[in-house]
């Protein structure tokens, strides 16, 4: 049976409001009200915990309002609930106000038929919800990981009032294991409920006397001595002790300035645990107080290690680490609970000019040091690098390289933090090691790959990453001289390609390459003069090369593709088939649909941005064809970059400009010379601008140089 203190349950009004709750929940809650309402000599109901067999009695929830002044003092009211949960009440005061009606509350009727069809799904999970209390916070222990070697019971889960749907998460940073579930999928229940009811909490009081924590023993001063840290440290961060039955746990206070806040407990298993109800804040927060520098840390070890290393402006997290970093936006102050105890704390965070984040070296300590960065401001946070404890291992905190390496190291370490990495924002010596090795040429490709012809080497060489903007006269032999060079870089290097060609069916294609490959014809007709066609043999060794060299991007209904379609699927041809290439040819052949108030040049602008981004963060080379516009009094000369259709961009934007051009005019020279325009090169190491003369033979598409003679593959 529920009790109430004394001066409650001698009220008269009281035994008839509790008769009376044995009728219906209608008639009972307006009776409940009546009775507030006509009641002389207001009382304060306090808020109960009640167990399974009574939550059958629907009722409305109750905020009780708190005078100052308690009448007992140093005592307080405890319901158990089968003995799972417990919760400790506040002090009442009489004669108080009335009670008053939470209208974020409203609560509905427990629903058993529910809650049995809730608590069978949860026995399937492992979860055994059977002493759970709904509309509150219960803890048991994780099925997913058994609470590690600790045996902490870390899994917080929450069954919403009318019993119609339960979520948990396990706080352990090695777990996380978290979910939601419904009895009904058309459950009316949500987390809305859990976060209203967290609002209304009142913060619990504690002090040293309540908790009954005393001086350390001897026993634990000792271990505390195998851990590097001394009596004097122990004595000036009040750590104490606790004593339960026959067990002592280590008890860690948490002040803000004299007053105490909260405690956390640590047993000979390191298992952890805390004070129910208190507010959440760092440990140690007195001791940054005005303090321009402040060191945070992951455990409260930790903290007292930094103190042993000469560093007394150093807190520590009250909570641990989260097992990854949260990919969504930093919620809201009131909402951002995990991290609640940065918002208690803030007017203290706000006077420090840089906070150096000193979590542990694993990936749940450094997704704790981003969580708070995020927080804190990356502009004033630094960051610091644990030393190597072997040739693979590093030292996890600060307590760890004090024990092994003294307290000089650990001096060394925090005074050698370095800033924490803002995105987009660099300096010089975080590409050191990438420059040493451009020095010594290490990286590979330093001076580009060669395009296999001799007139070209000093002029042009391919460099992954960049683009190539290629241009000329329609039926030049742009698109030719760029199969050309492909075949002549997997020849010399073995790079594979992606081929957005869209002005060539895939047969026509197949052919120029396997062609350029065998060096014959593919068929016997007038362009290969005398020369006998390749052979079924060749052909079938020339599809198997094709397969393994070239990856086609084509679209395969009657829309154009847009560029970020094709970056796209290039990107997925790097990832999947390395290849180190991609040609787009030509550029009016993509769908280049843009804002109305966008003009051509912002599009080819962010266009050309968007392809050497590619370009730049897949080592990939691109080779981009984009044909001229009309050329008016045109008299055979070869164009320039300035004359691509669109915008000047096509040549401010790219890494490399090459003009394909061909001689027409038998009396200016061969007909089957090629002009080679190197129109810009960015990057002086791999070639300058000029021209080179190679020789086309129209039988086979291969282009030579001009005294090399024709040469069977």
């Amino acid at each position: 049976m529920l009790r109430f203190p004394c001066h409650i349950r001698n009220n008269q009004r009281l035994h008839l409001l509790r008769r009376l709750s044995l009728f219906s929940s209608n008639s009972a809650f307006m009776v409940s009200k009546h009775l507030l309402k006509t009641s002389p000599s207001s009382f304060t109901l306090l808020p109960l915990t009640l167990s399974p067999k009574h939550l059958s009695t629907p009722s409305k929830r109750l905020i009780p309002c708190l005078s100052s002044k308690p009448i007992y003092k140093n005592r307080s009211l405890s319901l158990r609930s089968n003995g799972f949960s417990s919760l400790t009440y506040l002090n009442v005061s009489a004669p108080a106000p009335a009670p008053v009606y939470s209208e974020d509350l409203e609560e509905r009727p427990l629903d058993l038929h529910s809650l049995e069809i809730l608590k069978h799904k949860l026995k399937k999970l492992g979860i055994d919800i059977s002493e759970c209390v709904p509309g509150h916070e219960n803890r048991l222990m994780c099925p997913s990981c058994n609470g590690g070697d600790s045996e902490e019971i870390s899994l917080s889960i929450f069954i919403s009032q009318d019993g119609c749907s339960a979520s948990w998460l396990c706080f352990r940073a090695k777990c996380g294991w978290k979910g939601y579930t419904k009895a009904f999928a058309d459950g009316k229940s949500s987390f809305e409920s859990f976060s209203r009811i967290n609002k209304v909490k009142v913060k619990r009081q504690v002090t040293v006397e309540s908790l009954q924590l005393e001086p350390l023993c001897n026993q634990l001063i000792s271990y505390f001595a195998e851990r590097m840290i001394s009596a004097e440290t122990l004595k000036r961060n009040a750590v104490m002790q606790k004593r339960t039955c026959n067990e002592i746990a280590i008890a860690f206070t948490y002040w803000r300035k004299k007053d105490l806040v909260n405690c956390k407990y640590r047993d000979i298993d390191k298992k952890f645990w805390q004070e129910k109800d208190t507010e959440t804040i760092f440990y140690g927060l007195n001791d940054i107080d005005d303090a321009s520098d402040i060191i945070i840390v992951e455990g409260e070890m930790d903290k007292l290690a930094m103190e042993e290393a000469g560093f007394r402006n150093c807190v520590s997290v009250p909570d641990g680490a989260p097992p990854s970093v949260s990919q969504k936006e930093v919620p809201a102050e009131e909402q951002d609970t995990k991290y609640q105890y940065l918002w208690n704390c803030k007017e203290y965070l706000n006077k420090a000019s840089r906070i150096i984040l000193a979590t542990d070296g694993d990936l749940p300590g450094q997704a704790l040091a981003e969580e708070l960065a995020r927080r804190l401001g990356r502009e004033r946070c630094w960051r610091v690098r644990w030393p190597k404890k072997n040739d693979v291992d590093y030292f996890k905190d600060a307590n760890e390289v004090l024990m092994y390496l003294g307290p000089s190291v650990l001096k060394d370490v925090i005074e050698d933090a370095e800033l924490y990495p803002i995105r987009g924002l660099f300096n010089f010596r975080d590409f050191f090691d990438e420059i040493d090795k451009y020095y010594h040429r290490t990286l590979g490709y330093e001076f580009g790959v060669s395009t296999g012809w001799r007139a070209l080497d000093d002029l042009y060489n391919v460099v992954p990453g960049e683009l190539t903007i290629v241009t000329g006269v329609p039926n030049s032999g742009k698109s030719e001289w760029i199969d050309s060079l492909l075949c002549n870089l997997n020849q010399s290097v073995g790079w594979k390609f992606a081929l957005c060609s869209m002005e060539n069916k895939v047969r026509d294609h197949a052919r120029k390459l396997l062609e350029k490959y065998v060096r014959r014809p593919f068929f016997e007709a007038s362009y290969g003069s005398s020369v006998e066609r390749m052979s079924v043999e060749e052909l079938e060794e020339g599809k198997k090369w094709l397969s393994e060299t070239f990856y086609l991007i084509r679209c395969e209904n009657d829309s154009l593709p847009s560029i970020k379609w094709v970056l796209d699927l290039a990107r997925a041809a790097v990832l999947r088939h390395g290849v180190r290439g991609l040609v787009i040819d030509p550029y009016n052949e993509l769908d280049h649909q843009r804002p109305v108030n966008q003009t051509e040049t912002e599009y080819v602008s962010q266009m050309l941005t968007m392809i050497k981004r590619f370009a730049q963060h897949h080592s990939c080379h691109v080779w981009f064809v984009a044909h001229p516009r009309q050329l008016h009094h045109w008299i055979g000369a070869p164009p320039n970059l300035y004359d691509i259709s669109g915008s000047a961009h096509f040549i401010n934007k790219c890494d490399n400009g090459i003009v394909v051009h061909r001689n027409r005019d038998p009396e200016a020279g061969p007909v089957d010379q090629v002009q080679v325009c190197v129109r810009k090169v960015r990057n002086k190491v791999v070639g300058t601008i000029g021209d080179a003369f190679l020789s086309y033979d129209r039988v086979t598409g291969v282009y030579m140089d001009i005294d090399e003679p024709q040469k069977k593959r």
